[in-house]
């Protein structure tokens, strides 16, 4: 099963969703803590909504209880008082605990799902990191990380 990953920065908002559409994506979850920020442009959770109803005919899911780091985590991260290699531990931490594997079915991903979030490329966000955990729980998982620059 392939689980794409996005980011919406350095998009603009034609780019952003012709690749969904492209790639024929049918749900955007968005693993972003917040999700309504003025800075987030047409990412901001009402108009991406919209957006991708309009213009992909997908669905939007924000479930930041599962997906998203907590307040702290990112607040660290962000403050540069965790590097990357401490979230990285911190945040995969935190999904076992929340259990992830076992909320989730493989089957909510049969519908072309690709994970949002603000970074441009999945290498230092926490959309690949859900990636690999999951892939680690259950047979089968691919990312596509878009554009399509690499598969783990």
């Amino acid at each position: 099963m392939e689980i794409c990953t996005i980011g919406f920065t350095k998009h603009s908002a034609q780019s952003f969703f012709e690749l969904l559409a492209t790639e024929q994506v049918e749900r955007v979850l968005d693993v972003r803590l917040k999700n309504a920020s003025q800075l987030a442009g047409f990412a901001k959770r009402d108009d991406l909504r919209y957006l991708l109803t309009r213009l992909c005919d997908a669905d939007y899911v924000h479930e930041p209880d599962l997906f998203a780091p907590t307040p702290e985590i990112l607040k660290a991260y962000r403050a540069g008082e965790l590097s990357w290699e401490d979230y990285e531990i911190q945040f995969t931490n935190l999904i076992a605990q929340r259990k992830l594997e076992d909320k989730l079915s493989p089957e909510m991903f049969s519908q072309r799902t690709a994970l949002l979030c603000s970074e441009h490329t999945a290498e230092r966000c926490h959309r690949r990191l859900i990636v690999e955990y999951l892939a680690q729980h259950w047979s089968g998982v691919t990312a596509i990380h878009l554009p399509r620059c690499s598969t783990t």
